[in-house]
Protein backbone atom coordinates (compact mmCIF):
# COMPACT_ATOMS: atom_id res chain seq x y z
CA UNK A 1 0.00 0.00 0.00
CA UNK A 2 1.39 3.44 -0.95
CA UNK A 3 1.36 6.12 1.75
CA UNK A 4 1.39 9.75 0.60
CA UNK A 5 3.70 12.24 2.34
CA UNK A 6 2.37 15.78 2.13
CA UNK A 7 3.65 19.22 3.08
CA UNK A 8 2.63 19.75 6.73
CA UNK A 9 1.28 22.94 8.30
CA UNK A 10 4.08 25.49 8.23
CA UNK A 11 2.89 27.96 10.82
CA UNK A 12 0.68 31.03 10.96
CA UNK A 13 0.53 32.98 7.66
CA UNK A 14 3.06 30.62 5.97
CA UNK A 15 1.55 28.89 2.94
CA UNK A 16 4.49 27.58 0.94
CA UNK A 17 8.01 26.26 1.30
CA UNK A 18 11.02 25.19 -0.73
CA UNK A 19 12.27 21.61 -0.74
CA UNK A 20 15.78 22.04 0.63
CA UNK A 21 17.24 18.55 0.67
CA UNK A 22 16.11 14.95 0.41
CA UNK A 23 17.63 12.87 3.21
CA UNK A 24 16.48 9.61 1.58
CA UNK A 25 16.59 8.38 -2.01
CA UNK A 26 14.06 6.33 -3.95
CA UNK A 27 14.44 2.71 -2.87
CA UNK A 28 15.76 3.50 0.60
CA UNK A 29 14.04 1.94 3.59
CA UNK A 30 12.57 4.36 6.12
CA UNK A 31 11.29 4.00 9.66
CA UNK A 32 8.27 5.64 11.25
CA UNK A 33 9.04 9.26 12.25
CA UNK A 34 12.42 9.14 10.50
CA UNK A 35 13.29 12.44 8.73
CA UNK A 36 13.17 12.03 4.96
CA UNK A 37 13.48 15.61 3.67
CA UNK A 38 14.00 19.21 4.71
CA UNK A 39 11.70 22.13 3.90
CA UNK A 40 12.66 25.80 4.08
CA UNK A 41 10.29 28.74 4.55
CA UNK A 42 10.97 32.43 4.99
CA UNK A 43 10.77 31.92 8.75
CA UNK A 44 11.88 28.40 9.66
CA UNK A 45 13.52 25.25 8.35
CA UNK A 46 11.87 21.97 9.27
CA UNK A 47 12.17 18.27 8.64
CA UNK A 48 9.38 16.10 7.23
CA UNK A 49 9.17 12.68 8.85
CA UNK A 50 7.95 9.41 7.44
CA UNK A 51 4.43 8.58 8.59
CA UNK A 52 4.91 4.85 8.02
CA UNK A 53 7.72 2.31 7.79
CA UNK A 54 8.57 0.93 4.37
CA UNK A 55 10.39 1.90 1.19
CA UNK A 56 10.56 5.36 -0.36
CA UNK A 57 9.00 4.46 -3.69
CA UNK A 58 8.60 7.91 -5.32
CA UNK A 59 9.85 11.48 -4.85
CA UNK A 60 7.30 13.87 -6.32
CA UNK A 61 8.82 17.26 -5.38
CA UNK A 62 12.50 17.58 -6.27
CA UNK A 63 15.04 19.65 -4.36
CA UNK A 64 14.55 23.38 -5.00
CA UNK A 65 10.85 23.00 -5.85
CA UNK A 66 8.32 25.38 -4.29
CA UNK A 67 5.46 23.50 -2.63
CA UNK A 68 2.28 24.64 -0.91
CA UNK A 69 0.78 23.30 2.32
CA UNK A 70 -0.84 19.92 1.59
CA UNK A 71 1.11 19.33 -1.64
CA UNK A 72 2.37 15.81 -2.36
CA UNK A 73 6.05 15.35 -1.55
CA UNK A 74 6.62 11.61 -1.86
CA UNK A 75 5.14 8.13 -1.56
CA UNK A 76 6.16 5.31 0.75
CA UNK A 77 5.34 1.67 0.08
CA UNK A 78 4.69 -0.02 3.39
CA UNK A 79 6.76 -3.10 4.24
CA UNK A 80 8.08 -5.05 7.17
CA UNK A 81 11.60 -4.77 8.49
CA UNK A 82 12.09 -1.19 7.39
CA UNK A 83 12.13 0.11 10.92
CA UNK A 84 14.86 -2.26 12.05
CA UNK A 85 17.88 -0.34 10.72
CA UNK A 86 16.84 2.87 12.48
CA UNK A 87 16.01 1.07 15.70
CA UNK A 88 19.14 -1.07 15.80
CA UNK A 89 21.60 1.57 17.05
CA UNK A 90 19.25 2.58 19.83
CA UNK A 91 18.74 -1.03 20.87
CA UNK A 92 22.46 -1.69 20.80
CA UNK A 93 23.15 1.33 22.97
CA UNK A 94 20.35 0.45 25.35
CA UNK A 95 21.92 -2.96 25.94
CA UNK A 96 25.27 -1.35 26.67
CA UNK A 97 23.82 1.22 29.04
CA UNK A 98 23.93 0.36 32.73
CA UNK A 99 20.51 -0.47 34.06
CA UNK A 100 21.28 -1.56 37.58
CA UNK A 101 18.25 -3.81 37.42
CA UNK A 102 15.92 -0.87 38.00
CA UNK A 103 13.33 1.02 36.01
CA UNK A 104 14.51 3.54 33.42
CA UNK A 105 13.11 7.07 33.46
CA UNK A 106 13.14 8.93 30.16
CA UNK A 107 14.22 12.58 29.92
CA UNK A 108 12.55 14.45 27.06
CA UNK A 109 12.95 17.90 25.51
CA UNK A 110 10.70 20.20 27.60
CA UNK A 111 8.36 22.90 26.33
CA UNK A 112 10.53 25.56 24.70
CA UNK A 113 8.02 28.38 24.35
CA UNK A 114 5.51 29.61 21.83
CA UNK A 115 6.45 28.89 18.18
CA UNK A 116 9.73 27.17 19.19
CA UNK A 117 9.72 23.52 18.14
CA UNK A 118 13.38 22.49 18.21
CA UNK A 119 16.64 23.11 20.01
CA UNK A 120 20.31 22.20 19.83
CA UNK A 121 21.98 20.12 22.54
CA UNK A 122 24.68 22.50 23.71
CA UNK A 123 26.55 20.57 26.39
CA UNK A 124 26.09 17.46 28.49
CA UNK A 125 26.90 18.25 32.10
CA UNK A 126 26.86 14.57 33.05
CA UNK A 127 28.41 11.51 31.39
CA UNK A 128 26.87 8.05 30.93
CA UNK A 129 27.14 6.04 34.12
CA UNK A 130 27.55 9.14 36.27
CA UNK A 131 25.39 9.68 39.34
CA UNK A 132 22.70 12.38 39.18
CA UNK A 133 20.39 13.81 41.80
CA UNK A 134 16.81 14.94 41.30
CA UNK A 135 16.52 18.47 39.83
CA UNK A 136 20.26 18.57 39.08
CA UNK A 137 21.11 20.03 35.64
CA UNK A 138 22.26 17.29 33.28
CA UNK A 139 22.42 19.10 29.93
CA UNK A 140 22.01 22.49 28.27
CA UNK A 141 19.73 23.21 25.31
CA UNK A 142 20.00 26.20 22.99
CA UNK A 143 17.08 27.56 20.99
CA UNK A 144 16.79 30.51 18.65
CA UNK A 145 15.96 32.77 21.57
CA UNK A 146 16.92 31.23 24.91
CA UNK A 147 19.36 28.81 26.49
CA UNK A 148 18.03 26.53 29.20
CA UNK A 149 19.12 23.71 31.44
CA UNK A 150 17.36 20.34 31.57
CA UNK A 151 17.18 18.88 35.06
CA UNK A 152 17.07 15.24 36.13
CA UNK A 153 13.49 14.19 37.03
CA UNK A 154 14.79 11.53 39.47
CA UNK A 155 17.97 10.57 41.29
CA UNK A 156 20.03 7.67 40.00
CA UNK A 157 22.59 7.07 37.27
CA UNK A 158 22.60 8.47 33.73
CA UNK A 159 22.06 5.24 31.83
CA UNK A 160 22.12 6.48 28.23
CA UNK A 161 22.55 9.73 26.32
CA UNK A 162 20.21 9.57 23.32
CA UNK A 163 20.97 12.99 21.82
CA UNK A 164 24.69 13.88 21.59
CA UNK A 165 26.11 17.40 21.83
CA UNK A 166 25.36 19.41 18.70
CA UNK A 167 22.29 17.36 17.80
CA UNK A 168 19.07 19.13 16.80
CA UNK A 169 16.13 17.83 18.82
CA UNK A 170 12.42 18.51 18.54
CA UNK A 171 9.94 19.20 21.31
CA UNK A 172 9.34 16.00 23.26
CA UNK A 173 12.29 14.13 21.74
CA UNK A 174 14.21 11.69 23.92
CA UNK A 175 17.36 13.20 25.42
CA UNK A 176 18.47 10.51 27.85
CA UNK A 177 17.39 7.75 30.22
CA UNK A 178 18.10 7.60 33.94
CA UNK A 179 18.24 4.41 35.99
CA UNK A 180 16.40 5.42 39.14
CA UNK A 181 17.80 2.56 41.24
CA UNK A 182 21.49 2.66 40.22
CA UNK A 183 24.12 4.55 42.19
CA UNK A 184 26.37 5.67 39.32
CA UNK A 185 29.98 6.78 39.46
CA UNK A 186 31.10 9.77 41.53
CA UNK A 187 32.24 11.89 38.62
CA UNK A 188 34.55 12.01 35.73
CA UNK A 189 33.78 9.39 33.17
CA UNK A 190 34.43 12.17 30.67
CA UNK A 191 37.85 12.92 32.16
CA UNK A 192 39.67 10.40 29.95
CA UNK A 193 38.98 12.13 26.63
CA UNK A 194 39.84 15.48 28.20
CA UNK A 195 43.17 14.16 29.46
CA UNK A 196 44.01 12.70 26.07
CA UNK A 197 43.51 16.05 24.34
CA UNK A 198 46.61 18.11 23.47
CA UNK A 199 47.61 20.40 26.31
CA UNK A 200 47.33 23.74 24.43
CA UNK A 201 43.83 22.96 23.17
CA UNK A 202 42.68 21.85 26.61
CA UNK A 203 43.88 25.01 28.31
CA UNK A 204 42.77 27.49 25.66
CA UNK A 205 39.12 27.81 26.74
CA UNK A 206 40.06 28.41 30.36
CA UNK A 207 42.60 31.06 29.41
CA UNK A 208 40.20 32.76 27.00
CA UNK A 209 37.56 33.18 29.70
CA UNK A 210 39.03 33.96 33.13
CA UNK A 211 37.56 31.91 35.97
CA UNK A 212 34.75 33.68 37.76
CA UNK A 213 34.26 36.21 34.93
CA UNK A 214 30.56 35.32 34.70
CA UNK A 215 28.64 33.37 37.31
CA UNK A 216 25.04 32.22 37.09
CA UNK A 217 22.95 33.07 40.12
CA UNK A 218 22.19 29.40 40.77
CA UNK A 219 25.93 28.66 40.74
CA UNK A 220 26.67 31.52 43.12
CA UNK A 221 23.96 30.30 45.49
CA UNK A 222 25.35 26.75 45.61
CA UNK A 223 28.90 28.08 46.02
CA UNK A 224 27.78 30.18 48.97
CA UNK A 225 26.03 27.21 50.59
CA UNK A 226 29.12 25.02 50.24
CA UNK A 227 31.63 27.73 51.13
CA UNK A 228 33.36 27.60 47.73
CA UNK A 229 35.36 30.48 46.30
CA UNK A 230 33.60 30.76 42.95
CA UNK A 231 36.58 32.57 41.42
CA UNK A 232 38.47 29.26 41.55
CA UNK A 233 35.81 27.41 39.55
CA UNK A 234 36.35 27.18 35.81
CA UNK A 235 33.22 27.93 33.82
CA UNK A 236 32.03 25.53 31.14
CA UNK A 237 29.07 27.60 29.92
CA UNK A 238 28.98 29.88 26.90
CA UNK A 239 31.65 32.57 27.20
CA UNK A 240 33.16 30.90 30.29
CA UNK A 241 30.01 31.18 32.43
CA UNK A 242 30.23 29.26 35.70
CA UNK A 243 27.15 27.04 35.98
CA UNK A 244 25.64 25.21 38.91
CA UNK A 245 27.04 21.96 37.53
CA UNK A 246 30.57 23.43 37.51
CA UNK A 247 30.30 24.29 41.21
CA UNK A 248 28.95 20.84 42.07
CA UNK A 249 31.75 19.22 40.08
CA UNK A 250 34.33 21.38 41.84
CA UNK A 251 32.86 20.43 45.23
CA UNK A 252 33.12 16.71 44.41
CA UNK A 253 36.64 17.04 43.02
CA UNK A 254 35.45 16.47 39.46
CA UNK A 255 36.25 19.89 38.03
CA UNK A 256 38.30 18.29 35.26
CA UNK A 257 35.19 16.64 33.91
CA UNK A 258 33.15 19.80 34.23
CA UNK A 259 35.53 21.86 32.15
CA UNK A 260 36.25 19.33 29.40
CA UNK A 261 36.31 21.34 26.17
CA UNK A 262 32.94 21.66 24.46
CA UNK A 263 32.58 20.32 20.91
CA UNK A 264 33.99 23.45 19.33
CA UNK A 265 36.06 23.43 16.18
CA UNK A 266 39.39 25.11 16.93
CA UNK A 267 41.64 25.97 13.99
CA UNK A 268 45.13 27.19 14.80
CA UNK A 269 46.47 29.35 11.99
CA UNK A 270 50.03 29.32 13.35
CA UNK A 271 51.94 27.72 16.22
CA UNK A 272 50.95 29.00 19.62
CA UNK A 273 52.92 31.86 21.08
CA UNK A 274 55.08 31.17 24.10
CA UNK A 275 52.19 32.25 26.34
CA UNK A 276 50.22 29.14 25.31
CA UNK A 277 47.26 30.66 23.41
CA UNK A 278 46.85 29.93 19.69
CA UNK A 279 46.89 32.92 17.35
CA UNK A 280 43.40 32.11 16.06
CA UNK A 281 40.45 30.05 17.20
CA UNK A 282 37.37 29.18 15.15
CA UNK A 283 34.30 28.93 17.37
CA UNK A 284 30.95 28.05 15.77
CA UNK A 285 28.19 30.56 16.48
CA UNK A 286 25.56 29.39 18.93
CA UNK A 287 21.99 29.04 17.71
CA UNK A 288 21.04 32.13 19.75
CA UNK A 289 23.87 34.20 18.26
CA UNK A 290 22.96 33.09 14.72
CA UNK A 291 19.36 34.11 15.30
CA UNK A 292 20.35 37.49 16.75
CA UNK A 293 22.51 38.14 13.69
CA UNK A 294 19.76 37.10 11.28
CA UNK A 295 17.03 39.14 12.99
CA UNK A 296 19.14 42.30 13.11
CA UNK A 297 20.09 41.99 9.45
CA UNK A 298 16.50 41.22 8.46
CA UNK A 299 15.38 44.37 10.28
CA UNK A 300 17.85 46.44 8.27
CA UNK A 301 16.79 44.83 5.00
CA UNK A 302 13.04 45.12 5.64
CA UNK A 303 12.40 48.41 7.43
CA UNK A 304 13.10 51.89 6.11
CA UNK A 305 15.14 52.54 9.23
CA UNK A 306 16.10 56.06 10.25
CA UNK A 307 17.45 57.51 13.51
CA UNK A 308 16.78 60.89 15.09
CA UNK A 309 18.69 62.29 18.06
CA UNK A 310 18.18 64.64 20.97
CA UNK A 311 19.75 65.28 24.35
CA UNK A 312 18.22 65.42 27.80
CA UNK A 313 19.30 67.19 30.96
CA UNK A 314 19.13 64.49 33.67
CA UNK A 315 19.45 66.94 36.59
CA UNK A 316 15.81 66.68 37.71
CA UNK A 317 15.69 62.87 37.55
CA UNK A 318 19.01 62.53 39.38
CA UNK A 319 17.88 64.96 42.10
CA UNK A 320 14.55 63.16 42.54
CA UNK A 321 16.27 59.79 42.63
CA UNK A 322 18.86 60.92 45.19
CA UNK A 323 16.15 62.41 47.39
CA UNK A 324 13.94 59.32 47.55
CA UNK A 325 16.11 56.30 46.67
CA UNK A 326 16.63 55.16 50.28
CA UNK A 327 12.95 55.53 51.20
CA UNK A 328 11.97 53.87 47.93
CA UNK A 329 14.21 50.85 48.49
CA UNK A 330 13.12 50.47 52.11
CA UNK A 331 9.43 50.50 51.19
CA UNK A 332 9.44 48.57 47.90
CA UNK A 333 12.49 46.32 48.23
CA UNK A 334 14.03 47.45 44.96
CA UNK A 335 16.41 50.20 43.93
CA UNK A 336 15.05 53.27 42.18
CA UNK A 337 16.90 53.28 38.87
CA UNK A 338 16.71 55.40 35.76
CA UNK A 339 14.91 52.78 33.68
CA UNK A 340 11.52 53.21 35.34
CA UNK A 341 11.62 56.94 34.50
CA UNK A 342 12.42 56.13 30.87
CA UNK A 343 9.69 53.49 30.65
CA UNK A 344 7.11 55.90 32.04
CA UNK A 345 8.33 58.74 29.80
CA UNK A 346 8.11 56.49 26.72
CA UNK A 347 4.58 55.29 27.57
CA UNK A 348 3.41 58.91 27.77
CA UNK A 349 5.07 59.72 24.44
CA UNK A 350 3.71 56.56 22.77
CA UNK A 351 0.17 57.58 23.73
CA UNK A 352 0.68 60.87 21.91
CA UNK A 353 2.45 59.32 18.88
CA UNK A 354 0.71 55.92 18.50
CA UNK A 355 2.42 55.00 15.23
CA UNK A 356 5.69 54.43 17.12
CA UNK A 357 3.83 51.76 19.14
CA UNK A 358 2.41 50.12 15.99
CA UNK A 359 3.67 47.57 13.48
CA UNK A 360 3.20 46.76 9.81
CA UNK A 361 1.58 43.40 9.18
CA UNK A 362 1.38 42.57 5.48
CA UNK A 363 -0.47 45.56 3.97
CA UNK A 364 -2.02 46.82 7.22
CA UNK A 365 -0.88 48.94 10.15
CA UNK A 366 -1.66 47.42 13.57
CA UNK A 367 -2.08 50.08 16.25
CA UNK A 368 -1.68 48.78 19.80
CA UNK A 369 -3.47 50.33 22.74
CA UNK A 370 -1.29 48.55 25.27
CA UNK A 371 2.31 49.24 26.18
CA UNK A 372 4.54 46.20 26.64
CA UNK A 373 8.05 47.62 26.75
CA UNK A 374 11.05 45.44 25.95
CA UNK A 375 14.17 46.23 27.99
CA UNK A 376 17.29 44.97 26.24
CA UNK A 377 19.68 43.02 28.47
CA UNK A 378 23.17 41.75 27.75
CA UNK A 379 23.88 38.19 28.92
CA UNK A 380 26.89 35.87 28.48
CA UNK A 381 24.90 34.03 25.81
CA UNK A 382 23.99 37.18 23.87
CA UNK A 383 21.51 40.05 23.73
CA UNK A 384 17.97 39.28 24.91
CA UNK A 385 14.93 41.55 25.25
CA UNK A 386 12.58 40.55 28.09
CA UNK A 387 9.26 42.39 28.06
CA UNK A 388 7.71 44.38 30.91
CA UNK A 389 3.98 44.06 30.22
CA UNK A 390 1.22 46.56 30.92
CA UNK A 391 3.59 49.42 31.70
CA UNK A 392 0.75 51.94 31.46
CA UNK A 393 -0.81 50.37 34.58
CA UNK A 394 2.37 49.76 36.57
CA UNK A 395 3.86 52.01 39.23
CA UNK A 396 7.54 52.95 39.37
CA UNK A 397 8.17 50.26 41.98
CA UNK A 398 6.34 47.60 39.98
CA UNK A 399 8.40 48.44 36.89
CA UNK A 400 11.68 48.35 38.84
CA UNK A 401 10.79 45.02 40.50
CA UNK A 402 9.81 43.46 37.18
CA UNK A 403 12.98 44.67 35.46
CA UNK A 404 15.06 43.23 38.30
CA UNK A 405 13.22 39.90 38.13
CA UNK A 406 13.57 39.60 34.36
CA UNK A 407 17.22 40.68 34.49
CA UNK A 408 18.06 37.93 36.97
CA UNK A 409 16.28 35.31 34.87
CA UNK A 410 18.12 36.58 31.78
CA UNK A 411 21.53 36.24 33.46
CA UNK A 412 20.62 32.74 34.66
CA UNK A 413 19.49 31.75 31.15
CA UNK A 414 15.99 30.95 32.42
CA UNK A 415 13.82 33.38 30.45
CA UNK A 416 10.78 31.75 28.92
CA UNK A 417 9.54 32.53 25.42
CA UNK A 418 6.46 34.24 26.87
CA UNK A 419 8.75 36.66 28.71
CA UNK A 420 10.54 37.61 25.48
CA UNK A 421 7.76 37.93 22.92
CA UNK A 422 4.98 40.39 22.21
CA UNK A 423 6.71 43.67 23.02
CA UNK A 424 5.42 46.84 21.37
CA UNK A 425 8.48 49.09 21.87
CA UNK A 426 12.07 48.57 23.05
CA UNK A 427 14.52 50.52 25.20
CA UNK A 428 18.24 49.74 24.95
CA UNK A 429 20.73 51.18 27.44
CA UNK A 430 24.20 51.25 25.93
CA UNK A 431 25.20 53.85 28.49
CA UNK A 432 25.93 51.19 31.11
CA UNK A 433 28.88 50.12 28.93
CA UNK A 434 30.03 53.73 28.40
CA UNK A 435 28.45 54.36 24.99
CA UNK A 436 28.12 58.08 24.28
CA UNK A 437 26.21 57.82 20.99
CA UNK A 438 24.84 55.00 18.84
CA UNK A 439 22.03 54.18 16.40
CA UNK A 440 20.10 51.14 17.71
CA UNK A 441 18.65 48.61 15.26
CA UNK A 442 14.91 47.94 15.34
CA UNK A 443 13.59 44.92 17.18
CA UNK A 444 11.29 43.67 14.40
CA UNK A 445 8.36 43.82 13.92
CA UNK A 446 8.32 46.86 16.21
CA UNK A 447 8.50 50.31 14.65
CA UNK A 448 10.61 52.07 17.26
CA UNK A 449 13.52 51.59 19.67
CA UNK A 450 14.99 54.15 22.07
CA UNK A 451 18.72 54.15 22.72
CA UNK A 452 19.95 55.49 26.08
CA UNK A 453 23.57 56.52 26.50
CA UNK A 454 26.10 57.50 29.14
CA UNK A 455 25.40 60.51 31.34
CA UNK A 456 28.25 63.01 30.98
CA UNK A 457 28.69 66.43 32.53
CA UNK A 458 28.85 68.99 29.73
CA UNK A 459 28.79 72.73 29.41
CA UNK A 460 25.40 73.96 28.20
CA UNK A 461 23.86 77.41 27.85
CA UNK A 462 20.86 78.29 30.02
CA UNK A 463 19.39 81.79 29.99
CA UNK A 464 22.55 83.15 28.41
CA UNK A 465 24.79 81.55 31.02
CA UNK A 466 27.20 78.63 30.59
CA UNK A 467 26.45 75.97 33.21
CA UNK A 468 27.51 72.36 33.75
CA UNK A 469 24.73 69.78 33.51
CA UNK A 470 24.57 65.96 33.47
CA UNK A 471 23.54 65.33 29.87
CA UNK A 472 22.52 62.21 28.00
CA UNK A 473 22.14 61.72 24.25
CA UNK A 474 18.95 59.93 23.18
CA UNK A 475 18.53 58.12 19.87
CA UNK A 476 15.22 56.96 18.39
CA UNK A 477 15.47 54.53 15.50
CA UNK A 478 12.16 54.13 13.71
CA UNK A 479 10.57 52.56 10.65
CA UNK A 480 10.02 55.40 8.20
CA UNK A 481 7.41 53.31 6.35
CA UNK A 482 4.96 53.96 9.19
CA UNK A 483 6.52 56.75 11.29
CA UNK A 484 7.03 60.15 9.68
CA UNK A 485 9.84 62.48 10.69
CA UNK A 486 7.44 64.78 12.52
CA UNK A 487 6.11 61.92 14.64
CA UNK A 488 9.59 60.66 15.46
CA UNK A 489 10.84 64.10 16.51
CA UNK A 490 7.66 64.75 18.51
CA UNK A 491 8.09 61.44 20.34
CA UNK A 492 11.68 62.19 21.29
CA UNK A 493 10.84 65.74 22.40
CA UNK A 494 8.07 64.40 24.65
CA UNK A 495 10.46 61.89 26.22
CA UNK A 496 12.93 64.73 26.81
CA UNK A 497 10.24 66.96 28.39
CA UNK A 498 9.04 64.16 30.66
CA UNK A 499 12.54 63.47 31.93
CA UNK A 500 13.54 67.10 32.42
CA UNK A 501 10.31 67.72 34.34
CA UNK A 502 9.44 64.30 35.90
CA UNK A 503 6.42 65.73 37.71
CA UNK A 504 4.68 65.52 34.34
CA UNK A 505 4.81 61.72 34.70
CA UNK A 506 3.04 61.85 38.05
CA UNK A 507 0.38 64.25 36.78
CA UNK A 508 -0.04 62.34 33.47
CA UNK A 509 0.66 65.47 31.38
Amino acid sequence: MAIEIQVPALGESVTEATVGKWLKSVGDTVAVDEPICELETDKVALEVNATAAGTLSEIVAEEGANVEVGALLAKITEGEGAAAPAAAPAAEKAEAAPTGGGSLVEVHVPALGESVTEATVGKWLKAEGEAVTQDEPICELETDKVALEVNAPVSGALARIAAPEGATVELGALLATIDGTAQGTAAPKAAAPAAAAPAPAATAPAAAAPAGANVRASAAEVAKEKGIDVSKVKGSGAGGVVTKADVLAYASGGQAAAVAPAPVAAAVAAPAEEGGLPREEVVPMTRLRRTIAKRLKDAQNTAAMLTTYNEVDMSAVIALRNQYKEIFEKKHGSRLGFMSFFVKACVQALKEVPEVNAEIREDAVIYKNYYDIGVAASTPAGLVVPVVRGCENRSFSEIENEIARLGKRARDGKLSMDEMTGGTFTISNGGIFGSLMSSPILNAPQSGILGMHAIKERAVVENGQIVVRPMMYLALSYDHRIVDGKGAVTFLVRVKENLEDPQRLILDL
